[in-house]
């Protein structure tokens, strides 16, 4: 039997479910059924042109009358986000896009268009004049080129369900390319589950053996011990192309610093011990988890090595085959980002490994590392590749190359899978990735510009919708002594992502930290990829002056929301950069629901489960029991936020019901229930009259619960508990009968994996 799509193109107009989405589309414009792709509802877009090319674009008809939002590359590394209504408001290099389409009866559809890579090419959408909405597809190479393209664009839908429709539409671009894989299939390194410490924004380049053991140390003294660190940019062996001409004048405003490359594979003076040179990197990672208790060291490189690739010539490297190259940078790319012409690496090249010898680079190098006992790699700058493709066959084969060498090299020399994929947000890439399970998911976090604050939260949970389906999302390190400290440490707790610092030693706020990190150096990750809540998707958080962003994310028994003042600055279209703009200083009001959560219903023990939630807010202390369907106000200034934990309410038997919240001290206080049960007891057939008074003397029931961690624990229960018991030893607790709150104190780290604990009601 043939089930017909609901997405169809005819007469020149583009339909989901009855409703048209596109109208006026060319002729040259061509679908083909996704059926080959898996039980998802959509088809594949193509175009024909007249004259071979290595760029083409063309219009797919005018958009208009629906909301919009796209991920589109503002930098030629990185996604920001973008909401609008017409196709002429889809930014140039937009990657992804979401439509939500509404009926005459109200109803919604969620539209998904995926540009996809096809052969040689790769594709994406930008605005064009009026309401048109245009695909492009570019080789980055002129010798490569073509006329035909069949599925350069997927388009698939999903009613009632945007996030549906997304995990749909890349799972049928994953059946059609057959080149990548998605987040669920790939082994995630250990380092998500711990709290980890980065030397970038604490040292720059100037990183040491020392530093790294300073910065160690100090945080382990203030109770918040590092489990991992990333020894970023700093540790490599690396020069630049200064010859005997040149002078020993600075350089100035006219002259920029000349780009360093990579000179060998193997450390610089600064980690090598004076004692024993030969033993290299090996003696801070020796530190690091001999004295210090790390499990995991990192270490950062470039996907051609460094910023300015491998020196062609240097000797010891000859074998590499590398060669100058000079990035020619995509117009759509150019257009959002116009200081890329005058950038130092397209003024001044890099160093290409030759295709054909970077697995033997990646080996050798990430060998190297292995023995000296690191356990992977942040593999950065990795959007250069698509500006190198011209003589290799093009963007997409060149960075497939690549990528192919690097998954085959981290899978044989770090088997945790240990590596973070980072300045890597094309599509050339995302499309080709079997291997990698962490990216990062925005640009950086900058201690020292405040600009970038409210931007940066908003940026990692609209990219997270679209990345989170090929990886997991990592938010970036921050600062913890800083004064939107609090504002992303919470981001990061409730991402789902690696919870990391970039502290200076000795400038922490161990305050803040202990809402993140347990004593033991873990953290309570949420289970999923955060992201912004179902009526957050097509609002602007950042720019429209009147919506908060609230961020939904699962754990096992509980959901959690995170509710964000981002507005005053974003990207900005005609500076092409990020610009405060006017916004009001007075605070901001949204609801929040139990349904905020997306999938909070799996997170009840009871299937028939009426949609009663207990929420604890954070902020304020405060527990509030939520009917289902029932709304509380949440008001916050810019740069504030609140956490509420969502927890669905269990009725035991009539006036005995009880939620799990967790530990209420720490942002993801739901993270720290691993397991929950409720059992009947003979009491609750001795109920008086439904009123919640048992006529006896014996209990109603009893909740097992498995908890991860120490520290304030808190329920809710709609009458005082009978007794606590923590083993086999009764817990003293207190009880607000106002609120229904209960809250006991979990002294030590558990013995085993888990505190068991009993409430008798």
């Amino acid at each position: 039997m043939t089930v017909a799509s609901s997405v169809k193109l005819a007469g020149g107009t583009l339909s989901v479910c009855g409703r048209t989405v596109l109208s006026g589309v060319p002729d040259s414009v061509v679908a083909s059924s996704a059926a080959a792709g898996g039980a998802v509802d959509g088809v594949f877009i193509g175009a024909d042109f007249a004259e071979p090319a290595a760029r083409h674009v063309v219009s797919l008809g005018d958009l208009r009358g629906v909301r919009f939002m796209a991920c589109f590359r503002f930098k030629l590394w990185w996604m920001a986000q973008r909401m609008g209504e017409k196709g002429g408001d889809v930014p140039r290099e937009t990657q992804f896009l979401l439509v939500e389409s509404k009926g005459a009866g109200g109803g919604a559809a969620y539209v998904v268009f995926l540009p996809l890579v096809e052969g040689a090419f790769r594709a994406s959408l930008q605005g064009g004049a009026g309401d048109a909405l245009e695909l492009c597809v570019e080789s980055g190479d002129a010798d490569t080129r073509a006329t035909s393209f069949e599925r350069a664009l997927f388009v698939g839908t999903a009613e009632s369900d945007p996030f549906a429709a997304i995990s749909g539409a890349v799972a049928a671009a994953k059946s059609a390319l057959r080149t990548f894989r998605v987040r669920a299939e790939k082994k995630l390194p250990g380092i998500v589950d711990y709290f980890g410490w980065c030397t970038w924004d604490a040292f720059y380049q100037d990183v040491t053996q020392e530093g790294v053991e300073a910065g160690l140390r100090s945080l382990i003294a203030g109770g918040a011990p590092p489990k991992f660190v990333i020894i970023d940019d700093g540790w490599q062996s690396v020069g630049t192309d200064k010859s005997a001409t040149d002078t020993d004048e600075p350089a100035g405003e006219d002259k920029p610093p000349l780009l360093s490359r990579l000179t060998g594979i193997k450390e610089n003076s600064k980690f090598q011990n004076v004692d024993d040179p030969a033993a290299g990197i090996k003696t801070v990672v020796r530190a690091a988890k001999e004295e210090y208790g790390l499990k995991y060291v990192y270490v950062w490189h470039a996907i051609t090595g460094y910023w300015g690739g491998v020196r062609p010539g240097e000797p010891g490297t000859e074998h590499y085959r590398s060669s100058m190259q000079f990035p020619k940078v995509s117009p759509g790319v150019m257009e959002n980002e116009p200081g890329m012409k005058t950038d130092v690496l397209t003024v001044q090249g890099l160093g290409l490994v030759h295709p054909r010898a970077v697995y033997r680079f990646y080996d050798e190098l990430h060998a190297y590392l292995a023995a000296a006992g690191v356990d992977g790699v942040k593999v950065d700058v990795q959007c250069i590749l698509e500006t190198l493709g011209a003589g290799h066959g093009g963007r997409v084969q060149l960075t497939r190359q690549y990528h192919q060498a690097l998954d085959a090299s981290i899978a044989k020399n770090f088997p945790e899978n240990g590596i973070i994929a980072c300045m890597s947000h094309n599509t050339d890439a995302l499309y080709c990735s079997k291997q990698t399970a962490v990216v990062r998911a925005s640009d950086d976090f900058y201690p020292r510009d405040p600009v970038s604050h409210t931007i940066h939260i908003a940026s990692v949970a609209y990219n997270s919708v679209f990345l989170g389906e090929f990886m997991l999302p990592d938010w970036d390190m921050f600062h913890s002594l800083h004064q939107a400290g609090d504002y992303h440490g919470s981001a990061r707790a409730i991402s789902g992502g690696p919870v990391y610092v970039s502290d200076a030693p000795g400038k922490h706020n161990f305050e803040l930290l202990k809402k993140i990190v347990l004593p033991d150096g873990s953290i309570l990750r949420a289970r999923l990829p955060g992201r912004p809540t179902k009526d957050c998707l097509f609002t602007d958080p950042a720019r429209d002056g009147v919506s908060l962003l609230k961020i939904w994310n699962m754990n096992k028994f509980t959901g959690v929301l995170g509710v964000y003042n981002c507005q005053g600055a974003a990207w900005s279209s005609v500076e092409k950069k990020n610009t405060f703009h006017h916004t009001g200083t007075e605070a901001l009001t949204c609801g929040v629901k139990g349904s905020d959560v997306h999938l909070i219903s799996e997170a009840a023990t009871d299937p028939e489960w009426n949609g009663d939630c207990a929420l604890y807010r954070h902020a304020g202390g405060d527990l509030v029991v939520l009917p289902c369907g029932a709304a509380l106000p949440v008001s916050l200034k810019v740069l504030e936020h609140d956490i509420l934990t969502v927890s669905p309410i269990k009725d035991l038997a009539p006036g005995f019901r009880f939620a799990p919240i967790g530990l209420v001290d720490m942002f993801n206080s739901g993270g720290a229930v691993e397991g929950l049960t409720y059992h009947l007891l003979g009491g609750a057939k001795l109920l008086d009259g439904g009123n919640g008074s048992a006529s006896g003397f014996e209990a109603v029931g009893l909740v097992c619960m498995e908890v991860k961690g120490c520290g304030r624990f808190g329920a809710y229960s709609s009458v005082r508990p009978r007794k606590c018991m923590l083993g086999s030893a009764q817990l003293e607790f207190s009880y607000d009968s106002s609120s229904g709150l209960v809250v006991l104190q979990l002294e030590k780290m558990p013995k085993g994996r888990v505190h068991k604990i009993v409430i008798e009601l």
